[in-house]
């Protein structure tokens, strides 16, 4: 069984906004794979589906963004999964907008979402998938990843989006590694590969 978990925050105030684009992966992998049934538990909405036939649940943590782990640890430690059966989905203000990232583990890079989730579980070497949605140029931090996608950045971000539920089907189907080798590479921003 693999669980995929979009990080965000609950509620009509943080919907698309940049914050919440764990949440949009899972709303495009659930219009891909039917969900068979809904439940409300481990202060999650989880979604359970079968993808060629294995069992995926698709997770979005009622927690709000900075007590993710609150959440996924209980979850994981119900059904006795290893990480390496989680993928965890989120933004990331240091990559381009559009641009993905997938990773075995790793530090936090000071994304709170990402370090409750870490620091619950207690290990480092959890898969995750960092979407880049820009650093602010006129914006505070917390205004720029509470605010909603527009202009130019939502055709990028949308099409990321797109990519981002293409490199979870890879990843629930071949690995991370796989997804690694598929998704990391070749990416590129207006000047430059990353």
């Amino acid at each position: 069984m693999k669980v995929i978990v979009g990080l965000g925050n609950p509620g009509p105030r943080y919907k698309d906004t940049r914050h919440n684009i764990g949440y949009m992966v899972l709303e495009e992998l659930a219009s891909r794979w039917p969900v068979q049934r809904q439940d409300s538990k481990f202060d999650a909405i989880i979604g359970h589906t079968i993808v060629r036939g294995q069992k995926v649940l698709l997770v979005k943590p009622l927690t709000y963004m900075n007590l993710s782990g609150a959440a996924i640890q209980p979850l994981m430690h119900y059904y006795k999964l290893p990480p390496e059966d989680l993928l965890l989905i989120l933004d990331d203000m240091d990559l381009p907008p559009g641009t993905l990232r997938i990773r075995e583990g790793g530090g936090s890079g000071g994304h709170k979402g990402l370090k409750s989730v870490l620091e619950r579980m207690g290990i480092a070497d959890i898969p995750r998938m960092r979407i880049g949605i820009g650093r602010p140029e006129n914006h505070e931090t917390v205004d720029w990843v509470l605010s909603r996608i527009e202009g130019e950045d939502a055709d990028i971000i949308r099409a990321a989006i797109t990519k981002a539920a293409d490199a979870v089907e890879c990843f629930t189907e071949k690995g991370i590694i796989a997804a690694m080798n598929a998704y990391n590479k070749g990416q590129r921003t207006a000047d430059r590969e990353v």
